[in-house]
């Protein structure tokens, strides 16, 4: 099972979130993709003056051979494709942000990237919604339900769950 966070806060960013949810579609098995609510979002960690972030989660199994290594690849041109520069600012306003949060039970720690992803735990942004979907699963190397960490985290980010329904939305609440 693969868990993708995604994030913007430029341009037209709930329309950006649901295109990218699409563009998630051929890494997935068929028939598995499903995606949180959407989710506005205070900025957190961002330069002073960034905008709330529109935020939702994707989960999938993913398509046979797929490494996490290729899918970050991937999710590196799908940002490119939207907008976001090759070199950015870690945390600057961006059109599309999207992080590889976990894969199966695939860990790495390398200067390419971290997996699981090293900061998704602290994040009332990224554990809202994956919660909605994967709200039993054991977070590696913490041995936590993201339901649990999700109880347990201290934070004072606004999160609130917009009206309008994502693709492959199976979380309702």
């Amino acid at each position: 099972m693969v868990l993708v966070g995604l994030g913007s806060n430029q341009g037209e960013s709930t329309d950006i979130v649901v295109a990218a949810i699409h563009a998630l579609v051929p890494f997935a098995q068929p028939d598995t993709l499903r995606s949180s609510q959407l989710f506005r979002t205070s900025p957190v960690n961002c330069p002073p003056g960034s905008g709330e972030f529109v935020n939702a989660a994707v989960m999938f199994e993913a398509r046979a051979g797929l490494t996490p290594e290729e899918l970050l690849a991937e999710l590196k041109v799908i940002e490119r494709d939207f907008g976001r520069a090759e070199e950015y600012q870690r945390n600057a306003p961006r059109e599309l942000d999207l992080d590889l949060l976990l894969f199966d039970e695939h860990t790495r720690n390398t200067e390419i990237f971290t997996l699981p992803h090293p900061r998704a735990v602290d994040r009332l942004f990224v554990l809202q919604p994956a919660a909605q979907l994967l709200p039993e699963e054991i977070w590696p190397g913490i041995e936590k339900s993201i339901a649990c960490l999700l109880n347990e985290l201290e934070t004072d980010e606004k999160v609130y769950a917009l009206e309008e329904s994502p693709p492959f939305c199976v979380a309702l609440g």
